[in-house]
């Protein structure tokens, strides 16, 4: 390939690039910003100008002292950010010696990379609108690449480019559907490319939640088979935490074992959860689960954790007791330790005020029901922006700031329960869940994190305890929103005031779900249930790819009949017939037009093979390739190109 580029070339080079690595402007560090937008235009510049491309020892610099800054930028030259990176520094930097076709399709092929690396971020609906566009106007570059007419109008690569990709839907689509699937990723991702996801942790302190209450991104989302429970019931249960060191409670070590024993109430839901990726291994499940997750094992105290990380989107089929009695036959001494564990040396007003309760107490109900009573009664606050703690977190909130979100809540109250003797634990999870109405769904969000405690007594078990409703029973009884004053940061869509803004989100969240669930979500068991639908249940992967294969050679040939039939029309064509004519007449003075010979090449050696018919072998050909290839002339031009043809002596 030895075409050079124009300055047209260029600038469209430019354009697709551009379009396709500006998403990742935001997650680049500035430099690299401005390096590219600097580079673009030097290289515009010296294509329009007509000068001359740098020195490729100014581009071995550039390469290197690109490559240290994404080093001392990243800590690192791989993985997904500073590949990344690297990727648009170096497709940039490939603008400045792009002096050949064959450089212009290398840059056209690293454009197609760099659109698939925009899925590492985000596989939503915008994104994959927003790269669908990527490959229309790269795929209109490499038309315009590799057109050999002449230079060719933007409209018309645009035009062909966005036939071409029609005419590859349907391909796509059996390609999609027929490809037998594997379970999880061909391949495993770079572990920053699980940077930024948003969820619960291993471990709470205080503002841990009240931090994740601010972000509106969904967690998980259900769909119940038949009732629902009320939303004082919709307690999503997750990590437990055991070890307080003071400051932080922590999960400590999971035992993982077979299903703990329980005696379930007469109530049961059964759901579908479909959980985002969130990088842990916790699933989510209406507390109290009655049955495991596929690939997951429960520990000792009810967590549902999956055997690896979640770093897809995972669904499962789940049913649950919202009654039930837990741990009612007896601790172990283990376990008694660890729910009474606190460290020595903190919170020592709070010790002595449990100590105190614990002694007016008749039992250890009344001793629970004392806390509540307190927190109900007195002056405390439920807020997300308490004031911040110090060394002794437990005494400033009870005795100085009494203002707090839901992990002071249950952190103070495990903390009295133990120095009161009673064992008890904290639970993280997620309370609540807002209806879709459009998909019939339940959204829960970041939003609705939240910490609950449990607390074990004698012959009645393991009991949750929920301090945050004794504050504010709006939390629990109607979620975030409500509970929250006004002053208070939420985002926007969580209050929901606006009413046509909370139908448009609800309608986008249930396009978002069946996106997620029939195009992300398209997996082995989503495969198998399809195909059972249309009689292939049994079908095994060389079933499936005789049916890909036969799918494909069938669309294949209606698209070639197409053409043949588009092909038959050309040949009826008057311009055509009559070209044939004249090649014909000229084919019989010796200038016959070879196979792979264009009209203007032909016109030129039979001109000069025949010059007492020069003029007119020109005249007609021209004709012809107005009318060919230009725009329609209509019906006279036509028949002045017959006449011509007609006339002709040779």
């Amino acid at each position: 390939m030895t075409k050079s580029l124009d300055p047209r070339n260029v600038t469209w080079m430019a354009l697709s690039m551009a379009l396709v690595m500006l998403p990742h402007v935001e997650r680049l560090p500035l430099w690299i910003s401005l390096l590219a937008v600097l580079v673009v235009g030097w290289r515009l510049y010296v294509a329009w100008q007509g000068m001359s491309l740098p020195k490729k020892w100014l581009l071995l610099l550039l390469v290197a002292a690109a490559s240290a800054g994404i080093y001392l930028s990243f800590g690192t030259l791989f993985g997904r950010d500073s590949g990344v990176a690297l990727l648009v520094v170096m497709l940039t930097l490939k603008l400045l010696e792009m002096a050949s076709l064959r450089d212009a399709m290398i840059v056209i092929f690293l454009s197609y990379f760099g659109i698939l690396t925009e899925f590492l971020y985000s596989q939503t609906i915008p994104t994959a609108l927003l790269m669908l566009v990527g490959v229309w106007v790269v795929t209109a570059t490499m038309i315009g690449l590799q057109w050999r007419g002449g230079a060719i109008r933007y409209q018309d690569s645009l035009r062909l480019s966005l036939q071409m990709l029609a005419q590859a839907t349907p391909l796509m689509l059996v390609l999609f559907l027929l490809f037998p699937r594997v379970q999880g990723p061909l391949w495993g991702l770079p572990r920053d490319a699980y940077a930024g996801i948003t969820g619960l942790s291993d471990s709470m302190s205080p503002g841990t939640l009240s931090q994740l209450t601010l972000s509106d991104a969904v967690a998980f989302r259900v769909q119940f088979q038949g009732a629902m429970p009320k939303p004082t019931q919709l307690y999503w249960r997750g990590p437990v935490l055991w070890y307080f060191d003071g400051m932080s409670w922590h999960m400590g070590i999971s035992f993982e074992s077979g299903a703990p024993s329980y005696s379930p109430g007469a109530e049961a839901f059964s759901y579908t959860v479909t959980l985002e990726p969130h990088d842990k291994r916790w699933l989510f499940a209406l507390d109290l689960p009655a049955k495991l997750a596929p690939n997951s094992r429960f520990t000792n105290d009810f967590q549902m954790l999956s055997i690896t990380p979640v770093r897809q989107r995972m669904r499962y089929e789940m049913t649950s007791h919202t009654s039930y009695r837990l741990g009612y036959e007896g601790l172990t001494s283990f376990e008694r330790r660890r729910a009474l564990q606190l460290p020595e040396g903190y919170n020592w007003r709070a010790r002595a005020l449990a100590q105190n309760m614990r002694r007016a107490a008749r039992d250890e109900t009344d001793m629970v029901d004392r806390v509540l009573g307190m927190f109900r009664t007195q002056q405390f606050f439920y807020t997300l922006t308490p004031p911040l703690l110090g060394e002794h977190p437990i005494d400033e909130f009870l005795f100085t700031t009494r203002s707090g979100f839901c992990e002071h809540y249950a952190s103070a109250f495990v903390f009295l329960m133990r120095a009161a003797g009673i064992p008890a634990r904290v639970v993280t999870g997620y309370q609540g869940g807002e209806l879709n109405p459009v998909g019939n769904y339940m959204i829960v969000r970041q939003s609705e994190a939240h910490a609950w405690a449990e607390v074990w007594l004698e012959d009645k078990g393991w009991l949750r305890v929920d301090p945050t409703a004794a504050v504010s029973p709006l939390r629990v009884e109607s979620g975030i929103a409500a509970a929250i004053p006004a002053t208070d940061p939420l985002p926007l869509l969580i209050r929901g005031d606006i009413e046509w803004l909370r139908q448009l989100r609800f309608t986008w969240d249930s396009l978002a779900n069946t996106w997620n669930q029939w195009v992300l979500g398209y997996n082995p068991e989503r495969q198998f249930w399809l195909l059972s639908r249309v009689g292939l249940d049994r079908a095994t992967w060389q079933t499936l790819a005789t049916i890909l294969v036969a799918t494909t050679t069938l669309i294949t040939l209606m698209f070639a009949f197409a053409m043949l039939r588009r092909l038959s029309r050309r040949t009826r064509d008057p311009v055509a017939k009559a070209y044939r004519k004249f090649c014909r007449k000229l084919a019989r003075r010796g200038a016959p037009r070879a196979p792979s010979e264009g009209p203007a090449d032909y016109a030129v050696r039979a001109a000069a093979q025949l010059p007492h018919a020069a003029a007119a072998i020109k005249a007609i050909s021209e004709r012809y390739i107005k009318l060919r290839y230009g725009r329609p002339r209509g019906g006279e031009s036509v028949r002045e190109l017959k006449r011509l043809v007609a006339e002709l002596k040779v």
